[in-house]
Parts: structure tokens; sequence; C-alpha cells
């Protein structure tokens, strides 16, 4: 019995070069990480409006500089007073139209005061524009993150990198030192700071600078038992790498995404820090404008004139609340025990 080739047909295999192919792309670690990060909606549109808010705020400090003229002064008081938001469109409760104290009718308090320009978001108790005043406190609201973040890195960093690679005594010196600091209450290291340096934004940052690095540096430091025992830390050390060059080149890489996520979560935290600090008047110091001296001030009026806490509340929710966003997805994105869609 012949056997006719020709009605045999080889199922799967097509030539060399089909076969060899890889059928998805290979992905570096962080591009890895933004595929994940960009299936998180919730942390890109985080990622986005932090974006822009950096933008505006940084942007700002050209037309909200004291320097600049008068018109632009944030602290300039001014004679039209707890005017209403108005945007120039007929938006409820955006229109410019409020009820006043002792009244129960609905008037336009800028038809009724003779005002030609719109406040977007009004005037407080001395006629100063809420909108330079938020602008401001939100632009000091994100310098505290920045400094809480380079706080986290060079403190942080450094002490769990030292701690973790040194093992031993040094060590267990480090982490009591970390015990110590830690059990020390934030309110109180402000508050004897501001008697020694007097209330502002130098207070606050180093009050930040003195527990801030504290969660980083432990964080840090597992990291380093873990990975200096790992088989390319322990050849870069056969090849006689000085421990400096093996901590940026090998253990830092790996461990960043561990980084990043604590910075996330860290500079929400600040943010709420100052502006707290700010309420009880041991933050800035007026008349510059914060989120938390904002929000302190307009307590009085709110029965009356809601929107001037409203509005700085609102703006401190919406960014502490996007790094929160952020600062998850990140944290899912960077997880190598991920599922694979």
């Amino acid at each position: 019995m012949t056997r006719n080739d020709q009605e045999f047909v080889l199922v799967g295999i097509r030539n060399q070069n089909a076969n060899e192919a890889i059928a998805r792309p290979t992905l570096s670690f962080w591009q890895d990480a933004w595929r994940r990060l960009k299936k998180n909606k919730l942390a890109v549109v985080s990622l986005w409006f932090l974006i822009l808010t950096a933008v505006f705020a940084l942007g700002s400090m050209v037309f909200l500089s004291q320097d600049q003229a008068n018109s632009f002064n944030p602290n300039e008081i001014g004679k039209y007073k707890n005017l209403p938001p108005n945007s120039g469109l007929p938006i409820p409760g955006w229109d410019g139209k409020n009820v006043q104290p002792g009244s129960t009718t609905v008037t336009d308090s800028y038809e009724t005061n003779g005002v030609s320009q719109h406040y977007l978001f009004g005037t407080d108790t001395l006629g100063r524009s809420e909108a330079k005043r938020v602008t401001v406190g939100l632009r000091i609201s994100l310098f505290v993150a920045l400094a809480a973040t380079l706080i986290d890195l060079l403190i942080g960093v450094s002490y769990g990198l030292w701690a973790g690679w040194k093992g031993g005594w040094v060590d267990t010196l480090l982490q009591r030192i970390i015990e110590v600091i830690s059990s020390v209450p934030n309110l109180v290291v402000v508050t004897l700071l501001s008697l020694y340096l007097g209330a502002g934004m130098t207070s606050v940052i180093i009050a930040i600078a003195f527990t801030g690095w504290v969660t980083m540096a432990r964080q840090v430091r597992n990291m380093t038992m873990s990975l200096k025992e790992q088989d390319f830390v322990l050849a870069a050390k056969a090849l006689g790498e000085r421990p400096v060059k093996i901590a940026i080149k090998h253990l830092i890489p790996n461990m960043a995404g561990v980084i990043i996520v604590q910075i996330m979560l860290t500079i929400p935290t600040a943010i709420m820090f100052e502006a707290v600090l700010s309420a009880i008047n041991l933050g800035v110091k007026p008349p510059t404008a914060s989120l938390g001296t904002l929000i302190a001030d307009a307590q009085s009026m709110l029965q009356f004139y809601p929107y001037q806490i409203l509005i700085p509340s609102a703006v401190l929710v919406l960014v502490s609340l996007a790094f929160v966003l952020l600062g998850d997805g990140l944290r899912d994105a960077f997880d190598p025990r991920a599922s694979e869609d």
C-alpha cells in the first residue's frame, strides 16, 4: 500500500522564522508598570489632574507674585467684601447671587454693589480675591509636598540603605533611633519649633523632616536586607564594586517601585499636616494664604458665606484624593504578582 504525501498535512508548523517569532513584544520594567497603570482609569485621571494642577500653580507665580502690580496681589484689601462666586454664566450657586445676612431674599450682590468685574471664587471679609488666595494656598501645599518628597528621598532612602546593608549592631542601633523618633508626637515638635523659630513654613518643613522619613527608611531597610542576599548583588560584591555603586546601580533600581509608591502616600499626609497646622496658627503666617488658614478664617462666616470654606476645602480634598488614588494605582502597577490579562 503506497502512501500519498499529499494526504498528510502537518498542523501548526509553517517555517522556522514563524515558529521562533515572539507573539508579544518584550517590555522593560517601567514599560510594563506603565501598561498596568493605564488600565487603572482613576489613577490615570488623578495623574493628569495633578500634572495640570502643578502647571497651574507654578505658572500662577508669574501673575500672583507680590512683586507684581497690586492688581495681581492676593493680599490686596478691596472695597467689595463677601461677594459670592460669579462665573459670568447663569449657573446656580455661581452666578453672584446669595442671601444677605438678616434677609431671606436672594439678591444679586454684584448688581447691588455696582461691581462690574467677576470674582470667580468671590471675595472674603476683607475684600480679597478668594481665587488668588486659594491659588497661593495650593502652591504652598504643593511646596510642602515637594519638601516631603525630597526629605523621603534624601534621608529615608539613605538611612534605610545604610541600616539594611550594614546589619548587625549598626542596624540595631539605627532601628532604636527610629523608634525614639517615632515616639515623639509631631505636634510637640511643631510647637517647640514655633516657639524657637516662630510660626511659618520653616517650622512645618522641619517638623516633617523630623519624622516624615521614618516609614520610608523602614521599608527601604527591609528591601535592602532582602536584596543584598540576591545573586546579582553577591556577584557585584565579588567583582569588587563599592557599596555606594552597588546601592545606586543595583539596589535602588530594584526597589524603585516601593519608593515611588511610598512617596505618593506620604505627599497627601504632608499636605493635610500643613493644613491642620495652619488652621491652628502654627503654619504659615498671615497675611500669606494657605488652604488651612483659609478654612480657619472662614469658620466664623460658615452660616452666611459657606463658599469661603467650601472652596478651599474642596481643593484640599481633591488634591489629597488624587495623590491617594495615584498611589494605589502605582502600588498595583509595580506589584510583580499582579495578574496578567
